[in-house]
């Protein structure tokens, strides 16, 4: 499949709008899964635009509290965004019996370990997907929006090999909080978040944000870059920042690109000035969304479509 364009400056002067998506015209698929863990639901979708037989990207997207599957997916618009590029995308679903506000529960220690409660569920799903459809091994991807920012940043530590990348809306290091006490410090603190494993990272955080405090951005990406020094004896380098004014239909914005001395991707950094804690470029029929860009859900598809994993599951 062909990647994305990439990231040129001409293209970053485009972002004061919505990516050109295709009407989402594939199937929605809504099925159970259920371990010794417990059992969440999930929603599939299709593109219509799928060639049959031919492997597929996966995204696995979480939602935050207080969404569910459909809310999220309406928001994010990723399934316009799977219907251009040809991927398959997953909406695991909080239940109220984990969580009364459907938050994933991120902070508490059995969940944020491998093999262990919310993320061997989560793991499980996308091991069942990728059992059942046909997708390429080496390019599943998981993302979330607040709690479920956090929960992908866990899924990132505890699985790295079973996904290519990650990305993070407004969420929290893996690591930061140990209960649900903790987890409000951490919000606002960012905590002391443990490893962040070594897969490329994207992050999107406004800097107005008073739910989640803009510092969990910073401790996502140090993290993230401790792993690359432990994995690599090395740190990653800034190699490319890029800052955008406000216009009618984008917020200001900071782009910073981490690699590491190979030029191999490490992690984005979109900070979105003055923007609060809401999905970026999204769509008012999912909630939590800001219409302002910059398009997140453009850029992650474009930052996780170009990493590819050479481990598979």
């Amino acid at each position: 499949m062909a990647k994305l364009p990439p990231l040129t400056t001409d293209r970053l002067h485009q972002l004061s709008g919505h990516a050109t998506t295709h009407p989402a015209t594939g199937e929605t698929r809504r099925s159970t899964h259920s371990t010794s863990m417990g059992t969440r639901a999930y929603e599939l979708y299709v593109p219509a635009t799928r060639e049959p037989g031919r492997p597929l990207p996966l995204f696995i997207m979480l939602h935050g509290g207080k969404q569910d599957a459909s809310d999220f997916a309406a928001g994010t618009r990723m399934n316009q965004l799977a219907e251009q590029h040809g991927f398959l995308v997953a909406y695991p679903e909080q239940s109220r019996a984990a969580n009364d506000s459907r938050f994933w529960n991120w902070f508490r220690r059995r969940d944020q370990q491998r093999g262990t409660g919310e993320p061997a569920i989560l793991a499980g799903i996308t091991r069942r997907i990728m059992i059942q459809e046909p997708v390429d091994p080496s390019r599943v991807y998981v993302v979330g929006l607040s709690a479920g920012g956090a929960m992908a940043a866990v899924m990132a530590a505890t699985y790295p090999d079973l996904y290519a990348g990650v990305g993070v809306h407004s969420g929290v290091a893996a690591g930061a909080a140990h209960d649900a006490f903790s987890a409000l410090s951490a919000m606002q603190s960012g905590g002391s978040p443990t490893t962040a494993g070594d897969l490329p990272l994207i992050v999107f955080h406004g800097d107005d944000d008073r739910a989640v405090a803009p510092v969990n951005a910073d401790k996502l990406i140090a993290s993230r870059n401790a792993a690359a020094r432990a994995n690599q004896g090395r740190s990653s380098v800034v190699g490319e920042v890029t800052t955008q004014p406000a216009t009618d239909t984008t917020h200001a914005y900071t782009r910073s690109v981490y690699r590491d001395r190979d030029k191999r991707d490490v992690a984005e950094l979109w900070t979105v000035h003055g923007g609060a804690h809401a999905w970026f470029g999204g769509s008012t029929q999912g909630s939590y969304t800001d219409e302002r860009g910059p398009d997140a859900s453009a850029e992650m598809v474009r930052y996780l479509l170009e990493q590819q994993s050479a481990r598979v599951a």
